[in-house]
């Protein structure tokens, strides 16, 4: 129900606004409804970080596609539009619906659901350690003015959603760059498909 900000002028729009924003630190997923025909919108992009920042599961649904002339290859360069948009949170369900022909509508419930199961996961601690622990030895975080990171334990944490911590000798010395890899890593061998993923670096 959000209108696009030049739109929004009166008292009544605002307020509107604000209960949206509400709306989405009070849910477990978001739908992010995309119009079609205005393609992926600025305002959309806003709605999406500040779903992703609250560490809520998110779908992004692309509305009124029956409308869109379309080839072979349409909803795929849809799709790599709105993921080079979303950078780097791409992992996420990406469907085309029409509300008015009802194209999909319960397959798009259906993956709600499922990215709420998702967001609820937990992984073993022997799971993590079996499989990230052999990757992490193989391509270790970068040294440091001569200095090596180890990191040698991995666990998830008790949270309502997905956060993992990462023991090491030099947790300050890990950068941005070894911790999406980390990231991807996750995502590789466990199906976190819209559902953000945060990672602690700790002292061991």
């Amino acid at each position: 129900g959000i209108r696009k900000k030049t739109k929004v002028h009166e008292n009544l729009e605002f307020y509107s606004v604000m209960r949206s924003i509400r709306t989405i630190e009070k849910s477990d997923v978001c739908i992010i409804l995309l119009d079609a025909e205005r393609g992926f919108e600025s305002q959309d992009l806003n709605i999406f970080q500040l779903a992703q920042r609250n560490k809520k599961g998110i779908v992004i649904l692309v509305n009124k596609w029956d409308l869109i002339e379309k080839n072979t290859d349409t909803a795929k360069e849809f799709k790599a539009m709105i993921i080079q948009r979303l950078m780097p949170f791409t992992d996420l369900p990406i469907m085309f619906i029409s509300v008015l022909k009802k194209q999909r509508i319960f397959q798009a419930i259906e993956e709600v659901m499922k990215v709420h199961e998702r967001r609820k996961q937990k992984i073993t601690t022997s799971k993590l350690n079996e499989i990230l622990l052999p990757i992490i030895e193989n391509q270790p975080p970068p040294a440091h003015k001569g200095k090596y990171v180890k990191i040698k334990y991995i666990t998830q944490l008790p949270t309502q959603t997905p956060s993992f911590a990462f023991f090491a000798n030099l947790p300050q010395y890990v950068k941005e760059p070894y911790k999406r890899f980390l990231e991807n890593k996750l995502r590789e061998f466990f199906d976190f498909s819209g559902v953000p993923i945060t990672i602690y670096f700790r002292q061991k």
